[in-house]
Formats: structure tokens, sequence, C-alpha cells
């Protein structure tokens, strides 16, 4: 008997198999999994790494100094002014880089007029620019969300561009054959068809934002996450240090489920099974 073609061979499925869907009660599990065990292995490591405390604090003791800032001091003011702060920053970033995106990978030539030069900006340290933004801007509250815009404009530009020539070309044929105008390729097929790699985009973006936030509040903050957290490496309060990084993972963490949330409640067909 001849052996039957390598396609019609039955491929085994299971949890580990590629791009095999999973249950959610797998997915959870294997979350929490992700979660609980770097969790466990820091435990260990903190009580029997013989390490300094100084230099490793436990979780319990992150924990703690969590909640006596949360009480002694001013956390969820602080929470609040580094994230009105990131919002503000990535908000401007949007509001420029998702037209000029557009026009860029809508337009070879406005791609060849600006392309080049985002390219180039976007290389250059966002820190490098804290002196210049202090002198242009000042040392308010407006240093902070342009130190955050500048770290995430010239990114954001780039990726909505190719977000937007990844829209199929047969699309924009088909519409150009039909009569449509060059606003209308825009607005009715270029644009609807890359709304969800723009949402993604803008999830991601908003990660880097937030990356972005100690270092705008080294201009002269008096106040938030970042601000805590470069205090604390002066006083050598590692355990406050843990608690900022992981105070910011923690809202990180719930704006990009947020983000996830909003994907699927705007793109429900992309998430149909079959």
């Amino acid at each position: 008997m001849q052996n039957k073609p390598h396609s019609s061979r039955r491929v085994r499925q299971g949890l580990w198999s590629v791009r095999t869907p999973i249950t959610r009660k797998q997915y959870w599990a294997l979350a929490l999994m992700g979660l609980v065990v770097p969790l466990g292995m820091w435990t260990l490591l903190a009580a029997y790494g013989g390490m300094n405390q100084v230099f490793m604090p436990s979780p319990a003791q992150v924990l703690s100094r969590a909640i006596d800032w949360g009480i002694d001091a001013d956390l969820l003011g602080d929470i609040g002014i580094s994230f009105g702060r990131v919002v503000g920053g990535f908000l401007l970033s949007a509001l420029i880089a998702l037209p000029l995106g557009l026009l860029i990978g809508s337009f070879r030539s406005v791609q060849a007029l600006l392309e080049p030069l985002t390219d180039f900006i976007r290389y250059m340290p966002a820190v490098a620019f804290i002196p210049l933004v202090m002198l242009w801007v000042g040392i308010d509250e407006g240093s902070k969300v342009a130190i955050i815009f500048i770290g995430t404009f010239f990114q954001m530009v780039l990726m909505v561009a190719e977000d937007v020539r990844r829209v199929p070309s047969a699309q924009v044929e088909a519409a150009q054959t039909m009569g449509a105008s060059r606003r209308e390729l825009i607005e009715k097929v270029i644009l609807p068809s890359a709304k969800p790699a723009l949402l993604d985009t803008l999830r991601v973006t908003m990660g880097w934002a937030w990356t972005y936030l100690v270092v705008a509040e080294l201009v002269a903050a008096s106040s938030g996450l970042g601000y805590a957290i470069l205090k604390a490496q002066r006083f050598l309060q590692t355990d406050k240090i843990f608690a900022g990084i992981m105070m910011i993972g923690v809202i990180g963490l719930v704006t990009d489920q947020a983000f996830r949330w909003l994907h699927r409640r705007a793109f429900p067909w992309l998430y149909l099974k079959g």
C-alpha cells in the first residue's frame, strides 16, 4: 500500500500546538502561572539568595512599603499626576501622529517628504531633549508632557504609516475603478480597513508613553511615581523603588487590557471562531 500524502495526515491538536485555540479556563490558568512563578522565584531569591535586603527586598517588604506609601504619603495623588502626564503626552502624540501617518502611508510624495526626517529624529533619545525642553517650555507640567510626546510621537507616526500601507492594494484599486476621489479613498476605504491595526498601534505606543514617565519627571518634578522612584534612589529605599516600578506595571497592565477590550468591542468580527 502506498503511504498517504503528507497533507492528509491528521495533525494532533494540543495545548502547545501552533495557533491552536485554548479555553478561557486554560488561558487564565496559564496567565496566573506566568505571574505566580516569577513572584515565587523572587521570594526565594530574596530569602535564600544570600543578598542584602537593601538591594533585594522581598515581595512582602515591597507590599508593606506600598501600603505605607498609600497611608502615610500621597500614593493616589502621585498616581493621578503621573497618569495625567502620560495621557496628556500620549493624546497629543496621537492627535498629530494619526493624520500625519495616514498621509505618509497613503501618498508616496508625502512619504518621500516626511518619512526620512521622522526616521532621523526617532533615533534621538528623548532624554537628550531635556535641556532644550527646559529652555523652550520651562519646568512646569508642559515640560513633562513634552518629553513623553517626543518619546512616542515619531515612533507612532511611522507605525501608523505602516498600518496604512498594509491595506490591500486591491481594495484601493477597486474603489478607484468605481470613481472614488482621493478623499473618498482615505475616508471610506483606507481608514476603515486600517482601524483595527491603528488601535493596536495606539495600545503599543501607550506602553512606550509609560516607559518615558521617569525620564519626564527628571525635569524639576516634585510629585508623581517617577519622581518618587528617583527620590527613593537617593535614600537607598529599594523597596519603594520596587513598589513604584510595580505600580507603573499594574497601571500599564490595566491600560493594556482596556485597549484589548476596546479592540474586541470595536471589531468583534476579528474574534469569530472558525
